[in-house]
């Protein structure tokens, strides 16, 4: 089953104290987004969707071209920003990963990681459907 992904970079970061949003500013001489994008990138998603709002045009300058972006107009919390990325991913069969873009220090060998163990419980839960079914 194909990967995709929702990485989350539309917030403000006013505990920042900083009028540059959050995801931009830099850890290591790159942005946080950029480092959480190219973590992402070890689980090969077909797509990856980022969710931009404040200062967007800023935050889409830096993965111009390499991810797909949708807009949050309002800053309604982490569930309504995924939500902003559904007309993108719908129709589409597979798992997703939510992410948000202000972490940077997570690597892509755990992002492998977790998603090799959600395949693996995904694949216990269907069958033990399967067995089950089997039996009937």
């Amino acid at each position: 089953m194909p990967n995709y992904a929702i990485i989350l970079a539309a917030g403000k970061g006013t505990r920042m104290k900083s009028d540059l949003p959050k995801v931009l500013h830099k850890v290591a001489g790159i942005s946080m987004l950029e480092h959480v994008f190219r973590s992402v990138g070890a689980i090969s998603p077909e797509k990856t969707v980022t969710v931009v709002g404040h200062k967007a045009e800023l935050v889409e300058k830096v993965l111009e071209g390499q991810t797909e972006f949708v807009k949050q107009t309002e800053q309604l919390g982490t569930g309504h920003a995924v939500m902003m990325a559904e007309p993108v991913l719908e129709g589409l069969e597979g798992h997703t990963l939510v992410i948000a873009g202000d972490t940077p220090l997570i690597t892509g060998e755990s992002l492998k990681h977790l998603i090799d163990y959600h395949y693996t419980l995904f694949l216990k839960k269907n069958q033990i459907y399967f067995k089950k079914v089997r039996y009937f």
